[in-house]
């Protein structure tokens, strides 16, 4: 290859880092855009609906950590990345089996990537109703939020409840 050629040769290892950057930035705005899962978050198709109330009080509270989402997105962003970034690699007909490789490889990582980045830690909060019922409920709060023997409310609509203060 002429070395004026040469100078511009696409360079594989640039070629990686820009697909793996545009992964990242793919999966980081999708984190952005998951629903939260507080109990003091609405949605707007909660909004103005009537709710169920029943009082109680926390009898334990739980750190557990809630899985991530598994839209397909990352698996997209990924193959497609991966497609792209394997076929640099090998020529001719090689170049084909790396794209395909790269593009299986590249979803599976997405697919890793996208539940890690919305994975979020919630709490496990068990309270006795007044009523005597125990129940428990997972849902994103501050761990310091409740605590055994606080007095809450559970509210319940469409079989979601969520505890508040």
């Amino acid at each position: 290859m002429p070395a004026s050629n040469a100078l511009l040769a696409p360079c594989p290892g640039k070629t990686h880092m820009k697909a793996i950057s545009l992964l990242l930035v793919c999966l980081a705005v999708l984190a952005g855009c998951a629903s939260s899962k507080s109990g003091d978050v609405y949605t707007r198709d909660q909004a103005r609906r009537e709710q169920t109330i029943r009082m109680g009080v926390v009898e334990s509270v739980r750190e557990v950590l809630m899985e991530g989402t598994k839209s397909g997105v990352g698996t997209i962003a990924g193959g497609a990345i991966g497609g792209i970034a394997g076929s640099t690699l090998g020529g001719g007909k090689g170049s084909a089996v790396t794209a395909v490789i790269g593009a299986v490889v590249g979803g599976l990582a997405g697919a890793a990537v996208e539940e890690g980045v919305t994975r979020k830690q919630a709490l496990e909060i068990t309270v006795k109703l007044d009523s005597g019922q125990m129940l428990a409920i997972v849902q994103e709060a501050d761990p310091a939020e409740f605590r055994t023997g606080d007095r809450v409310r559970i509210l319940s609509n469409y079989g979601e409840s969520r505890v508040t203060r």
